[in-house]
Order: C-alpha cells, then sequence, then structure tokens
C-alpha cells in the first residue's frame, strides 16, 4: 500500500481484523444457543473473550510502548486466526471456551496496538478527529461482520461462518507483514516514564474519571452484541434478522463517526460524552418493549448513535492525560478495567435474565450506564 497515509495502512489491518471479531462473536452465540446452551453459559462463553484480555492489556501496552505495534499485530492476527480455525475444524459447546479465549487474547493486542498507533501519529488537536477515522472504519467492519457472519449461519453452516473469520485475520495478517505498517512511528517509553507502575495512572483523578465514563460505555456496547442475539432468539428471530439488527446499530455508528470532524469542532469531549450516556440509558429502558425487528433494530440504531461518539472522545482524552511513553499502557489500563466488566456483566445479566426476564436485563444496564451521567456532566464546559 505505498500510497496511504500511514495512518490509513493502520486502518485497514485494524478493521480488516476487526469484521472477523464481529463475526466471531454473533456466531458464536448463535452456535452456543443452537446446541442449547442456557443464557448463563451463553454469558460465560461470551465472557470469556474479555478474559485473557484482562490479565494481559497492561504488559501488552507497556510492551506496545517498547517495541511498536506491528509485532503485536501480527501476534494477534495469529492468535484470533487459531480461534476461529479451531471452532471451525472441532465441534460442540466445550470447544467455544477456547476459542472465545484465544480470539479475544489476540483481538486485544491488536486494538491496544491501533489505539495507541492512532494517537502517535496524530496531532494534539486532530487527535478526536483521528480517533474518528479509527471508529469509522471499526463501525464499517462492525456491520459487515455480523451481517456476513448471519447470512453465512443461514444458508451454509457455523463452520462456514468461522472460516469467513480466519480469512479476514489471516489477511490482516498479511497486510500487516507485507509492511503496511512498517511507516508507523512510535514514542518509546523510558524506564523512568514506566515508573509508579499502574498504580501512579490510576491516581490521577482526570484519568480515573476517563476511565469510569469509558468503560460505562464499553460495558453498554459489549452488552448489546450480548443480550441481542439472546432476545432475538427468544423473539423466534432467525440469525440473518438478528444480523440485521446488529448491523443497524453498527450503521448508526457509522453514521455518526463520518460527522465526528463536525462534532468535535462544535462540542468538546466531556459535553458529548455526557450526551452519549444519557441516551445510551435512554435507549436501554426503551429495549424490552420492542417486540418486532424493524422496532428492534430502531432503538438498536439510536443506541449506536450515542455510543458510537464515545471511543474517539475517550481514547483523546486518555491521550491528552497519560505521562509521556505510556501511553499504550494507559489505554491497557482502561482495557482490563473494560475486560474485566465483560467477564462479570455478561455472567451476572445472563443470570438476571434467566432468573427475572428481558426487563430486569435491560434496565439494569441503563440504570448502570445512567451513573455515568453525572460524572461526565462535571466536566462540562465551554473552553475559552
Amino acid at each position: 500500500m505505498p500510497r496511504l497515509s500511514p495512518l490509513l495502512r493502520l486502518i485497514i489491518v485494524a478493521v480488516t481484523a476487526h469484521a472477523a471479531l464481529g463475526a466471531a462473536r454473533v456466531t458464536t452465540s448463535l452456535y452456543a444457543i443452537s446446541l442449547h446452551a442456557s443464557e448463563f453459559t451463553v454469558g460465560t462463553i461470551v465472557a470469556l473473550f474479555a478474559l485473557f484480555p484482562m490479565l494481559l492489556a497492561v504488559p501488552m501496552g507497556r510492551m506496545i510502548d517498547r517495541i511498536g505495534v506491528r509485532t503485536p499485530i501480527m501476534c494477534g492476527c495469529l492468535l484470533a486466526s487459531a480461534g476461529v480455525l479451531l471452532a471451525a475444524i472441532v465441534q460442540g459447546l466445550a470447544i467455544l471456551y477456547v476459542s472465545a479465549m484465544l480470539i479475544g487474547t489476540g483481538f486485544m493486542a491488536i486494538f491496544i496496538s491501533a489505539q495507541h498507533a492512532v494517537g502517535a501519529l496524530a496531532p494534539t488537536d486532530q487527535r478526536a478527529a483521528s480517533f474518528g477515522k479509527l471508529s469509522l472504519g471499526f463501525s464499517i467492519s462492525a456491520f459487515t461482520g455480523p451481517l456476513i457472519a448471519g447470512f453465512a449461519i443461514d444458508h451454509a453452516h457455523y463452520a462456514t461462518a468461522y472460516w469467513i473469520c480466519a480469512g479476514f485475520t489471516l489477511l490482516a495478517f498479511g497486510l500487516a507483514a507485507g509492511g503496511a505498517l512498517k511507516a508507523v512511528p512510535m514514542h518509546q517509553g523510558t524506564r523512568a516514564a514506566h515508573s509508579g507502575g499502574v498504580f501512579a495512572l490510576l491516581a490521577d483523578k482526570e484519568l480515573r474519571r476517563v476511565y469510569v465514563v469509558g468503560i460505562l460505555l464499553a460495558a453498554a456496547w459489549d452488552l448489546f452484541t450480548f443480550v441481542t442475539p439472546i432476545r432475538g432468539s427468544q423473539l423466534g428471530f432467525s440469525a440473518s434478522t438478528i444480523g440485521m439488527i446488529l448491523a443497524s446499530f453498527s450503521a448508526a455508528t457509522f453514521t455518526v463517526r463520518l460527522a465526528m470532524p463536525q462534532i468535535t469542532r462544535r462540542y468538546h469531549e466531556w459535553q458529548v460524552l455526557t450526551a452519549a450516556l444519557t441516551v445510551a440509558s435512554f435507549c436501554y429502558v426503551l429495549f424490552p418493549f420492542m417486540q418486532q425487528p424493524a422496532a428492534m433494530a430502531a432503538t438498536a440504531a439510536g443506541l449506536g448513535l450515542a455510543l458510537g461518539t464515545g471511543q474517539p472522545n475517550v481514547l483523546a482524552l486518555l491521550h491528552q492525560y497519560a505521562p509521556a511513553g505510556r501511553g499504550a499502557e494507559a489505554i491497557g489500563i482502561r482495557a482490563t478495567i473494560g475486560n474485566a466488566s465483560a467477564i462479570m456483566l455478561p455472567l451476572a445479566f445472563g443470570a438476571a435474565g434467566a432468573a427475572l426476564g428481558p426487563f430486569a436485563v435491560f434496565w439494569g444496564l441503563g440504570a448502570i450506564v445512567a451513573c455515568g451521567v453525572p460524572l461526565a456532566a462535571k466536566k462540562i464546559r465551554i473552553p475559552s
């Protein structure tokens, strides 16, 4: 890709890999449901996508600060490929536990690398817009991944969907190995820059605020991909219909991220994040009342418009507040906290769904997201 900018090359590699993650998550959920797994079992498998990322995100961030992004991205692609190929070749519910852990760990390396590289490439005043471009690419892949998986499952088999996932991850590996990332510059951290460890970063009041708000938005996003296949199956929707509902969410995130340059020129980060938390909590209140595909898709689109603004602004604030040379480590801490919630919340909401029904799941999630509104709103002020 000799004529493309380093940022665009990076985005292409990351988006190619991300398409596989979107397809793999929905395929794994629907495959487990087809094997008559309970909601709690599905929640356990989905939670395993985040187990090793929770444990390894901070060390991965420190490594990326030292060596750059190319090698971690290539290794992440290979690990994710192993996970999807394992699920494609070996049938049964038990193999999904191992597959989910491999896929989640591989994509953790890819995502931390890509997010850190964007922050290193972008000037300070263009960081939110640059993260918006990366997130825009993720919206495209999040749209195409579940849609392709849904149609592959309906018209072929679950194994076919996993083989398609493997094609995406191996293509991303080929692009990275072929030199797409060689021109990506990296700020190399120093031994002094990493003094104090994780607690030195968590001691910063502004970073803590960004972490809490970011984790709430990430939980709202991740649990949407968990509860939607379950709710759709309860209502008798086909795999392709569920995939289209998930795709409507992704299409909305794409739309709002397309407008991110205009949004960032008019509103600052904390204004956008406050609005995102408010709208997301309202959408979760509405979800259990939506029992037709079109109504669910419309509500999913509203949620996508809200959550689509979250990641670019959270990442821009993280790079703004993180010490020099510790950008990837700061992102790793965010990933650790987020993946911890991604493990606990599917288990909790899977158990709640089995015991209390869909209203408790959606309303409980809406209440959790709403807790972040006052925290973000305290930072709303128009810069002079």
